[in-house]
């Protein structure tokens, strides 16, 4: 199988299993959590959907439509709802639905005319440029706090305290 086939396989997977993950977390909690839990898993089933590789499911011509529209729906509920960070994934993700609705000749011929495709100085376009950034400075924002602080877990109880 070759491997791009495979890695769209394993986005599949991962993106299925954090949406079932998300939706079963959702049936527990304060219902502030649960509309939020709800929604990353909603966002991560739509996410595993246009991940399938299209040499195994051929994707209707209307699809990345669907995608578009579902995805700026949940871009503008996430923003109504002050979760920004929720606005910008769904917003990529209508980003990407649109570049799946340009054929691959169009998107080379637009790179060299200078027209829609606002390339870095790399050849990567500006906004996935832009995105790239963005996520790269949130899981390293978030992997930093998921480390416990230097030194509270040897410190013991405080003097003073329950």
């Amino acid at each position: 199988m070759h491997g791009s086939l495979w890695a769209g396989w394993l986005l599949v997977l991962l993106c299925t299993g954090a949406g079932a993950y998300c939706l079963a977390r959702a049936r527990s909690g304060p219902a502030a959590q649960r509309v939020e839990v709800r929604g990353e898993g909603l966002m991560a089933l739509g996410m595993a959907a246009m991940a399938l590789p299209a040499s195994a499911v051929a994707p209707p011509a209307w699809s990345p439509w669907l995608f578009a529209t579902a995805f700026g729906a949940a871009g503008l509920w996430a923003l109504l709802r002050r979760h920004l960070h929720h606005a910008v994934g769904a917003w990529a993700m209508v980003y990407m639905a649109v570049a799946m609705m340009v054929p691959a000749e169009h998107m080379s011929q637009m790179g060299r005319m200078g027209r829609m495709v606002h390339s870095a100085p790399g050849g990567v376009p500006l906004l996935t440029g832009l995105l790239l950034a963005y996520y790269t400075v949130y899981v390293i924002g978030a992997g930093v706090r998921l480390v416990p602080a230097a030194g509270t877990a040897a410190e013991g109880p405080v003097a003073g305290g329950p």
